[in-house]
């Protein structure tokens, strides 16, 4: 009778949590208004094979009921069998409309005694099924209740009648003693009495725990829902905070280029009269300084620009305020891919085991991407003290390839908090910020021999290709 129910949870690095909006008919489990979801279609099918199996077994079990004699003049066989249609039928919408099946199944075991039908386990299974089905599937918990009240005082009331007739009749029960406050008769009376007591109480209790369980269930998955969703929020919050820092820094960088465009400029105006070779090689420095800054703000901004969807809008208030404390920042100059190197000092001073290597022959880089580079290592290696430990074995490669800069960081995952998956951070959420922003690739992840590797390649302009031979 339970609702399946599942939750997934996030590994570190992920960013592909899909909207986790919970969808506008869906209820909080903890509001008044809940209700079960709608049984799909294999449910509905299952229940409507128990209600045909369930009428073969009546038609089984009256049959032989019959020709054990329960009854000295049993209804026809005709009339035997619709009664039990009646009584198993409702079992196959008992999830879509609880309430109705429950109260035709009362009127046909109703019917079903008083007409003498010679049948009885299978009767007592359906109602039972009934009762238990209004408290776990109900949707108006306040309806749920008085139904069932209603059903057990009406059972009540026609075993009652039932008990009276029979105490009252010559001809039934032949073979117990009426004499007595405690005869065989009342004794027998009281047992049927106490039988159908636990019979109401037991179907009234399944019933409701049913309900409870499937509520604690929906209850877990809505709370799972909602962490995942703020998880969400804090890598949308964590893209928002890395791109105002790349537009304060690229701020840097764009001023960086328009004061060497205004030197040079300067140079070539004071040149241009008696040394025009000079003048032009100042004014080529101009050209490539403004060809630099141009695309620099076409890759930053494009990723700034990037429509990341409904969900990334700043809430409470975050960003503002992370941008009215952030201050100017450190400029481009301070950072860069030169300065990598001090990184590894200082992790190595940190208690770190780091090994640094440059592979190709160094050229000049944009400013941007330098930086980007510097930013990547600093963030990898600040991840690998956080989740392989002070002690693990690190390696930052910096390649200089044809056509791009490459960084490489990965450990060995042997530090004293070595873990096997390492928790979700949203480190790798700048850190895609940034290589997206260069038009560049990440890759990112454990290592088949443990450990984490994080790998940053962003691609160089073709002058500056051609500058490097």
């Amino acid at each position: 009778m339970s609702e399946p129910a599942g939750a997934a949870g996030p590994g570190r690095g992920r960013d592909d949590v899909r909207d986790l909006t919970p969808a506008p008919h869906l209820v909080d489990p903890d509001e008044p208004g809940w209700r079960r979801a709608v049984p799909g279609p294999d449910q509905l099918r299952g229940d409507a094979a128990l209600a045909a199996a369930l009428f073969v077994g009546a038609v089984l079990s009256m049959v032989l009921y019959r020709v054990a004699g329960i009854y000295d003049d049993p209804a026809a066989g005709w009339v035997s069998a619709l009664c039990l249609a009646a009584v198993t039928a409702p079992l196959a919408f008992r999830r879509r409309a609880p309430s109705v099946a429950a109260a035709v199944v009362v009127v046909a075991v109703i019917v079903i005694g008083e007409l003498r039908v010679p049948e009885i386990l299978v009767m007592n299974i359906a109602l039972f099924m009934a009762l238990y089905s209004i408290g776990a599937w109900e949707p108006s918990r306040r309806r749920a209740f008085r139904v069932r009240l209603v059903v057990v005082v009406v059972m009540f009331g026609w075993l009652f009648t039932a008990i009276f007739r029979s105490a009252t009749s010559t001809d039934s029960e032949p073979a117990l003693d009426r004499a007595g406050a405690f005869s065989p008769f009342v004794a027998y009376m009281l047992i049927q009495l106490m039988t159908n007591v636990l019979y109401f109480a037991g179907a009234w209790w399944f019933g409701d725990h049913a309900w409870a369980s499937a509520r604690d269930r929906a209850r877990t998955a809505w709370r799972g829902r909602l962490l995942q969703r703020e998880r969400l929020h804090a890598e949308e919050q964590a893209v928002a905070l890395e791109r105002l820092r790349l537009a304060r820094e690229l701020h840097d960088s764009v001023a960086h280029h328009v004061s060497v465009m205004g030197v040079q400029a300067a140079a070539a105006r004071t040149l241009l009269g008696r040394d025009p070779e000079r003048a032009a090689a100042a004014l080529e420095q101009v050209e490539d300084s403004a060809r630099d800054a141009v695309d620099e703000l076409a890759g930053v901004l494009g990723v700034l620009r990037a429509d990341a969807g409904p969900g990334l809008e700043p809430r409470s208030g975050t960003v503002d305020a992370a941008l009215i404390g952030a201050g100017p920042g450190p400029g481009v100059a301070s950072m860069g891919v030169d300065r990598v190197g001090e990184l590894v000092e200082q992790a190595r001073a940190g208690g770190m085991q780091v090994d640094f290597a440059v592979v190709g022959q160094p050229i000049a880089v944009p400013p941007m991407t330098s930086l980007n580079v510097y930013r990547i290592a600093q963030e990898a290696l600040t991840n690998t003290r956080k989740h392989a430990g002070a002690s693990a074995r690190a390696d930052v490669r910096v390649r200089y390839l044809e056509g791009a800069l490459e960084v490489e960081v990965s450990d060995d995952g042997s530090g004293a908090r070595r873990t096997s998956t390492r928790s979700a951070g949203l480190g790798l959420v700048g850190m895609r910020e940034r290589v997206a922003a260069g038009g560049g690739t990440l890759t990112a992840g454990p290592r088949a021999r443990g450990g984490f590797l994080v790998r940053a390649r962003l691609p160089l302009a073709a002058e500056l290709r051609g500058a490097s031979r």
